[in-house]
């Protein structure tokens, strides 16, 4: 019972503070080509909290490695990138994971099983550009009518090693608490909504 008190404190803690939790001297965007790999480094390791983005691994649209981190995390972007490069950050969907969420992300990629040695830890504090909360493989397809869909803002997931670990969480996405997504698959994983995560679709958000 302490644990789990322990772990809904942390949680709402994240919640409260979460806008702010990226604020540092790495917040400048860079000029020029938005294709530039100066450009891309300050849009992926944003995704974080400066204490993890700054020191992070950065990989770039391309596959290549843009900056080698030293704390063991790895921001990329999950989107294919225009030849002029992405609009703004959002546009990208960038995430900063550790080595289980790595994991994680690449299995989804792949339709693959996950193979984590443990629970597995993702920011995105940039958003994304959402998907049906129970139909896995619908990302970015917000005008293909699915019923589900949430454009998600600033949040950050929690990949469990084992997804029927989650089994008993909701996954309704209109409350402003963590919900599920995916429950069911192997790729079910708790959302961790952050301050300003109803920014891209507002009719999704708590109601009185």
């Amino acid at each position: 019972m302490i644990k789990k008190l322990s772990l809904t404190a942390v949680l709402f803690s994240l919640i409260s503070c979460g806008a702010n939790m990226n604020e540092s001297g790495n917040t400048e965007e860079p000029q020029g080509s938005h294709a530039s790999a100066e450009w891309q480094i300050w849009a992926y390791t944003t995704a974080a909290p400066d204490f993890i983005g700054d020191y992070a691994t950065v990989i770039g649209a391309d596959g290549s490695v843009l900056r080698e981190g030293t704390n063991g995390w790895r921001c990329e972007t999950f989107m294919t990138m225009p030849e002029e490069g992405f609009g703004k950050p959002h546009d990208a969907a960038p995430a900063c994971s550790d080595k289980n969420s790595v994991a994680w992300a690449n299995a989804y990629k792949a339709g693959t099983i996950p193979e984590m040695e443990g629970d597995g830890w993702m920011w995105m504090i940039h958003g994304d550009l959402g998907v049906d909360n129970f139909t896995v493989g619908t990302d970015g397809q917000k005008d293909m009518g699915h019923e589900h869909y949430i454009e998600s803002g600033p949040h950050m997931m929690l990949m469990p090693k084992d997804p029927s670990s989650l089994d008993g969480q909701s996954t309704d996405y209109t409350t402003g608490a963590p919900y599920v997504m995916f429950k069911g698959s192997p790729y079910a994983h708790l959302m961790i909504p952050l301050v300003d995560y109803y920014a891209y679709q507002p009719q999704s958000s708590p109601k009185n």
